[in-house]
């Protein structure tokens, strides 16, 4: 008898480039998304991307999760060109996309959507079982790791969860499962006051344990609360590159609306 789907638990590097883009351009028809965009994000760090709507973010991102392919400039994973011909090739190569709406299947226990695709298995004879026990390990172990406390029973539906729980538990899958970039899509939009911050803690956590976090708001004031690098999208070019604490919530809008 032989355990599967337990050593899916890859860890990320802790320092150094995680993914970049280098000159990046993205054109639809006469309309140019982006326009020779670069930018960089690390592991261990926040990389808040901002601007308005329009500005190229939504472009960016999937060319990052290999939904669209860049009409010029490169993608680098780990210093290294690379180019993904799908979201498939995106996320074998380590970049783990969560969005607002997409992050867990209400119908599907809480340690069911930890370890969906990745269930872990008891192999006897030429017949694998779902190994519940194995699983609940993992949804523990995943939830520890980023420091989550859910208080419910992990047989519990995913629906029963309030909207941080549930991005909670999108980001601590998607840590346990190996990703080197984790792409949060608006992860606190429709969240009340308190269950934003917290799902900020968890996007903090994410890049302490290691991870390079790439995190798409409009709520600019949150954005700079958590992020350690910003970069700042107008019209599909980079208005701005900055470090923590080199910009105000002020500055943010009036480079975006520029």
């Amino acid at each position: 008898m032989s355990v599967e789907g337990a050593s899916s638990e890859l860890r990320p590097e802790t320092r150094g480039e995680a993914v970049a883009g280098r000159h990046l351009t993205k054109t639809f028809g006469p309309v140019t998304a982006l326009n020779d965009v670069s930018f960089s994000v690390e592991y261990g760090r926040v990389l808040a991307l901002l601007g308005d709507n329009g500005a190229g973010k939504t472009t960016l991102i999937k060319l990052l999760s290999g939904v669209m392919q860049p009409d010029s400039g490169e993608l680098l994973m780990d210093g290294e060109a690379t180019h993904f011909r799908s979201a498939r090739d995106a996320r074998r190569a380590g970049i783990a996309t969560v969005f607002q709406d997409l992050a867990v299947c209400d119908l599907l226990s809480i340690t069911r959507n930890i370890v969906l695709g990745n269930e872990p298995r008891i192999r006897i004879g030429p017949v694998g079982l779902y190994n519940a026990k194995e699983a609940d390990r993992i949804a523990r172990t995943a939830l520890h790791r980023l420091g989550a406390r859910i208080d419910r029973d992990l047989s519990s539906y995913a629906r029963t969860l309030s909207g941080g729980e549930r991005q909670a538990l999108a980001i601590a899958r998607a840590m346990y499962y190996g990703s080197k970039c984790l792409i949060l899509d608006e992860p606190t939009a429709s969240l009340a006051a308190r269950q934003a911050n917290g799902v900020l803690n968890h996007v903090r956590a994410a890049a302490d344990a290691g991870q390079a976090v790439i995190l798409i708001t409009h709520n600019y004031a949150q954005a700079l609360s958590v992020a350690d690098d910003i970069v700042i999208l107008s019209h599909g070019t980079v208005a701005g590159e900055f470090r923590r604490g080199e910009i105000t919530a002020e500055d943010v809008m009036t480079l975006v609306s520029s």
